[in-house]
Order: structure tokens, then sequence, then C-alpha cells
């Protein structure tokens, strides 16, 4: 896997830039980093080493790390299946690989109980994974099976090629406009090391495209794509304009349940890695917000 630092993202720990670039943890990264399988500029560099413009990361395959995570068997909706992919719908409150000392209820395990053939590119901590989405975010989610498939897809999402995602979110707050671009670049929240948050230094650009579904007295249907994939983006952007997502536990104020935000990724259009194929799929709304949205509808009759 290659990496080219592009413009506006250097200044910042090849750690920290190699976590939200690739699905690695930041532990996994550190370990590669020192057992050299990891490399910039075709040197071996130290995590706390701040990334330029134009730096080539170069990250071999092959580097297994040894974890105590385990196959766990567990109901999984697998809306299609080849040699070299999967595509999943991951329910609200399913984390989707371990961390933070969750080892055994992940959607890794249930992917490992399911089948033994995932790439092995991020090591066997996060196998077959090759982007995420929040613990309380629902939706459809692409596996990689094979290597190959992995190391291509993994190519569409830094490159925002030949692959598109569309999320549905209930907003707080009657949005006024029909459509909206959202640019606005995405940091760390200084007061709150924990959330992200729209800042001037030390972030990314960050670009998400809204439209207007449906309107309900308080609350906005909204249909969103990003032009990036920075952490919590729309969670973020949402909160930043004013209209934050619906039972948000993190960026909304008002208290939340435990099914946490009505953000939920709907569709799903990509090449195929290997047969160049279209590839498209959709997945309807989680019951929980699809009863919150029917009851909206009673409510405005």
């Amino acid at each position: 896997m290659k990496i080219v630092v592009e413009k506006n993202e250097g200044n910042e720990r090849l750690d920290k830039y190699l976590a939200e670039k690739t699905a690695f943890s930041r532990s996994l990264i550190s370990k590669m980093l020192d057992a050299n399988y990891i490399r910039v500029n075709e040197v071996k560099e130290k995590a706390s080493y701040k990334v330029l413009e134009n730096d080539v990361i170069e990250i071999d395959d092959g580097f297994l790390l040894k974890t105590n995570v385990t196959p766990k068997q567990m109901p999984l909706e697998i809306l299609y299946e080849d040699d070299d992919i999967m595509v999943v719908n991951k329910p609200s409150g399913l984390v989707v690989h371990p961390g933070s000392g969750n080892y055994d209820n992940t959607l890794v395990n249930g992917l490992m109980y399911y089948t033994s053939n995932l790439s092995d590119l991020n090591g066997e901590e996060r196998p077959g994974i090759v982007h995420r989405i929040d613990k309380d975010t629902s939706g459809l989610l692409l596996v990689a099976k094979s290597n190959k498939a992995h190391s291509i897809l993994t190519n569409y999402f830094q490159k925002h090629e030949n692959i598109k995602r569309e999320y549905i979110a209930l907003i707080c707050g009657e949005f006024p406009h029909d459509t909206a671009t959202i640019d606005a670049p995405i940091g760390r929240d200084p007061k709150d090391r924990k959330k992200m948050a729209v800042v001037a230094n030390n972030s990314k650009e960050a670009v998400t495209h809204l439209k207007v579904l449906k309107r309900y007295k308080g609350y906005t249907l909204v249909s969103l794509v990003l032009d990036t994939g920075r952490t919590h983006q729309i969670r973020v952007h949402m909160n930043y304009i004013g209209y934050p997502v619906y039972n948000d536990p993190v960026y909304n104020t008002k208290k939340a349940t435990a099914f946490g935000q009505f953000l939920h990724s709907a569709k799903l259009d990509f090449n195929h890695p290997i047969t160049n194929k279209p590839m498209h799929f959709e997945c309807p709304l989680p019951k929980e917000f699809k009863s919150f949205i029917d009851s909206l509808e009673i409510s405005q009759k």
C-alpha cells in the first residue's frame, strides 16, 4: 500500500496521520513502524515523525499482530458476498473493530466466526476492515476478503474515486434550504480531545453535501454525501451549522437514548475492485429510526 501526503496534510504525527488514513490503530502502526513494515520516502521513521507534503509512505503487506481477538457467533446481515468482498448491514450499537478494551463483541469478531477468508493487511486486529462507521451509526459497510481487493478499495477511499456513500440523518430543527454544502475543516476539539470540531488549526479539509428529504415540526430528514471522510464528519458538521443529528450522545446537547444518533449509511456505490463492475446497494432504516419517522408523519396529519 502506498500513500502520498497531500497538500494541507503535513505537520502531523506519522502514527496519527496513518490511523486516520487507514483502518490501522495507532498502537498497531507503532508496532509496524518498529518492525520496519512502514517506511517514509524509503526510510524507517518513528511514530512521532511529522509528515510533510509529498512524503511517500509505503506499508508492506503481511504484518500479523497476535491479539486476544477471537471469533464470536452473532447475527450478521450480509447483503452481498463473493471471493473478494462482502457488503454488510451493520446495526446501531455494534463496534466495527476491537479496541479500548473491547475485544469480544465487535463486527470483526462476528466476521471471524463467519469466515476465515478475510484480508490480513490490517493484521489480525482488523481483518477485512477497509473503512469504519461509528458504533451508533447503522448501515452499509464494505469488507475486503482478499488482500488485492483490500488494497484497491483503500486506494478508492484515499483518492475519493470509484466509490460513493450516501447517509440518511434526522437533524434537529427545520433546515430552511433545500440543499447546502458545508465546507469546514475538522480537527481535534481543543477543549475535549475525545471529540472532533470545526477548527482552524491542526485540521483537515472536510466537505459535506446536504439535501433535504422532508421537513417535520422541529426536525428535518436529510441525505448526506461526503467528499471527505473525517472522523465524525457528519455529526460535527451538523452540529456546527446548528442542526445536530437527533439523539446524538456526543454532539447534541439534548439527552440521548441508548440507540444513539439517527444516522444511517443508506446507499453505497462503487466499482468492484477486481471486475470493475459498477455495484449499487441500498439499505432501509433500522426499526428504531423508521418508527420515530413514522410517529412524526402521524403527528403532522
